[in-house]
């Protein structure tokens, strides 16, 4: 019976600044398996509500290698790629129950956005839990694109209409 060889690993690597998605890419070119966490962002810029998708680990990725049969060599000099991560010039493994995790609770947050979004109806009382409107009641309205929601906030006696990002809000 032929000795068994340990299956292949995750480990971790240095991209050079803002060049992640430049060095996943250009290792999967060259048949790596790449797992870069990201995550969808809000930001306003110059007055207008963008949404960009950025590492959820800015400068890092993970890269799947097994030690006997993979070639690590080409690593190094991949364009966006600093490093390897080691520990006294040995690259450490990551556990595979991390990345697991880390894929299980992104599926997740995603899951549970669209899932908030087609439960909610107009007239349903909502609860913001997170920024400046934390713990007020309010009343969904509508639906503004796939990641935010309009509602309508009473505050300082006066009805207020704000658009706000559905995973702020939960239904009472």
């Amino acid at each position: 019976m032929p000795p068994q060889h340990p299956p292949p690993r995750w480990y971790l690597i240095q991209c050079r600044p803002r060049q992640d998605a430049r060095a996943e890419e250009n290792l999967t070119r060259q048949a790596f398996k790449c797992y870069r966490p990201t995550q969808q962002v809000e930001r306003l810029l110059r007055g207008r509500r963008i949404t960009s998708v950025e590492s959820l680990f800015p400068g890092y990725l993970f890269i799947q290698l097994d030690r006997i049969n993979d070639n690590w060599h080409p690593i190094r000099s991949t364009r966006g790629v600093n490093q390897l991560v080691t520990f006294g010039k040995q690259p450490i493994a990551v556990a595979d129950e991390l990345i697991l995790q880390l894929q299980q609770r992104l599926q997740n947050q995603i899951n549970g956005a669209l899932q908030e979004s087609t439960t909610l109806e107009p007239g349903d009382r909502v609860r913001i839990n997170n920024g400046t409107y934390k713990e007020l009641e309010a009343i969904f309205l509508s639906h503004d694109g796939a990641e935010r929601i309009v509602i309508l906030l009473q505050l300082l006696h006066r009805e207020h209409t704000l658009s706000v990002p559905i995973n702020t809000i939960e239904k009472t």
